[in-house]
């Protein structure tokens, strides 16, 4: 244990981990203080899809730059990236002129992607019912992890040599600039100073700063997630998200056949629980099925019941049911996932003083955008 650093970051999730990455890079000192004894919120219940294609123009240069930082990791250390890509399928002709634009609108930015007909769907995932699709747009380049796996690797690598100081299972109940370095106080007393810190604490508003977060505009969303049971016959590769997810996703409503898109009578009950469909095959043949969107304010977080609504989970297999056949329908696991963000989709960015700064509220985007906005923060702070 070193009595001082050039930083501290709180949260070893994707975003803090991230951070302290970066600050790594730059060959500073850097503790690293969690909650509990290791990282279990959004970091490791989302579908593990790194989808730089579904961010908005503002998002996507910080997806993009996220995905060469996991390339390059991956060269280093087994962080369990599978570069499979991404597909977006159409179920409709309005969904699909949306996805002919989106392919034009990512060749303005030389990111690479194909457009696919139905057959060609039917082709490369042969578990897709032949009536849903119209076509599909195909992102070669894009990736996915296991998201229960891997930021303990990279945590592990990190830690390797004692490079990173990793604190798990401490609380951090003070935080403070005292004039010349950052003070931080844990839920044991210890004192720890910085240079530098920053909160990366997810959608914990209870302990630190809670008048700050509470009188914001923050919001947490309740997402439901389910999982089958293994299914090694079945080949469903890479990150697939469906019509409703280009109804949903950000990159999409920035094309003029957007404004064309027209609602279906069953769209009503999706748009109210905020579903939309993906699926996200795993290395030992089970599927990730999801997902759903509740949410509170910063304030009410405790008005999202902690419990599993079985009638979300049956109407999002409803849809499911009509866009796959599988030969098993068993799902083994099913359980919540909870992420902070804000009103108008970017991110809450709090500076306390010129070497104290909050970041959370980056909502969904964590996993596909959290290597490149860490960096970006790094720069700020050094």
């Amino acid at each position: 244990m070193k009595p001082h650093y050039d930083l501290a970051v709180v949260g070893a999730g994707v975003i803090g981990t991230f951070h302290a990455y970066h600050a790594l890079q730059r060959g500073k000192s850097v503790v690293l203080l969690e909650r509990d004894q290791q990282p279990n919120e959004a970091t490791v219940r989302n579908f593990g899809q790194i989808v730089p294609s579904g961010m908005s123009s503002q998002w996507f240069p910080r997806g993009r730059r996220a995905a060469e930082i996991y390339r390059h990791l991956q060269s280093q250390t087994d962080l369990t990236l599978r570069e499979n890509g991404s597909i977006y399928i159409a179920s409709d002709e309005e969904e699909m002129a949306v996805l002919e634009e989106t392919h034009a609108l990512f060749q303005g930015r030389d990111y690479p992607s194909e457009l696919w007909t139905a057959a060609q769907v039917r082709e490369h995932l042969p578990p897709v019912r032949p009536d849903y699709p119209v076509g599909a747009l195909y992102f070669p380049q894009e990736f996915s992890v296991e998201p229960r796996q891997m930021i303990h690797r990279l945590l592990a690598w990190l830690s390797q040599d004692e490079r990173l100081d990793y604190r798990p299972h401490t609380t951090v109940r003070e935080v403070a600039d005292t004039g010349s370095r950052v003070m931080l106080v844990t839920n044991s007393g210890a004192k720890i100073t910085a240079d530098r810190a920053v909160v990366a604490s997810g959608w914990e508003f209870k302990i630190l700063f809670p008048e700050m977060f509470q009188a914001s505009d923050l919001k947490v969303s309740k997402l439901q997630m389910m999982l089958t049971k293994p299914l090694p016959q079945v080949q469903l590769p890479g990150n697939i998200l469906t019509g409703l997810s280009i109804r949903r996703y950000e990159s999409f409503r920035e094309v003029a056949a957007y404004e064309q898109l027209t609602d279906k009578p069953e769209h009503a009950e999706y748009k109210k629980w905020g579903i939309h469909i993906l699926f996200k095959q795993r290395p030992d043949g089970s599927i990730i099925l999801g997902d759903s969107h509740e949410y509170a304010s910063a304030a009410t977080t405790d008005a999202l019941d902690f419990g599993v609504n079985l009638k979300l989970n049956n109407l999002m297999l409803k849809e499911i049911r009509r866009i796959v056949d599988l030969p098993d329908w068993s799902i083994v696991n099913a359980w919540n996932g909870y992420y902070s963000q804000t009103s108008d989709g970017n991110h809450f960015e709090r500076w306390l003083s010129d070497r104290l700064v909050i970041l959370t509220g980056i909502g969904g985007k964590g996993m596909s955008c959290g290597a490149g906005i860490a960096e970006e923060m790094i720069e700020k702070l050094f």
